[in-house]
């Protein structure tokens, strides 16, 4: 199994990006795509039109969040991926950053792509414009 660790700058608060990634609405506003999610532990979701699927394991508000994650690109007999997002607030920004881990072999170079373009590049442009 495969990890990666990413990390993003945003011009926005804690909470409010902590808020958002956990919200239906904000999180398709800020993807550009369908996202159903649930602000709960134990809570399922499903984004990207249901190419990204899993569960919350642990909220902290706007702190912490550790899910649960896999896509359609991995294989039935592949475990739940983990995904543990940091949240730190400092000088008017907010740093996220990701430790991904528990990737099948071979995928977390498309996956650190991924987080670079469908949610990075992405959320920077969402929160900047608020």
């Amino acid at each position: 199994m495969e990890k990666i660790k990413i990390s993003v700058k945003l011009h926005c608060t804690a909470k409010e990006v902590f808020s958002g990634w956990l919200n239906d609405a904000v999180h398709s506003e800020f993807t550009g795509s369908q996202a159903t999610t649930s602000p709960s532990e134990g809570g399922t979701f499903s984004v990207w039109d249901g190419y990204i699927t899993g569960t919350n394991v642990e909220i902290f508000p706007y702190k912490k969040i550790i899910q649960k994650w896999r896509t359609t690109d991995f294989a039935p007999e592949d475990e739940d991926s983990l995904v543990d997002m940091f949240f730190t607030y400092k000088d008017d920004c907010t740093l996220i950053t990701i430790t991904h881990s528990n990737l099948p072999e071979g995928q977390s170079e498309q996956y650190k792509k991924m987080w670079k373009e469908n949610y990075f590049a992405r959320m920077k442009k969402y929160f900047e414009k608020k």
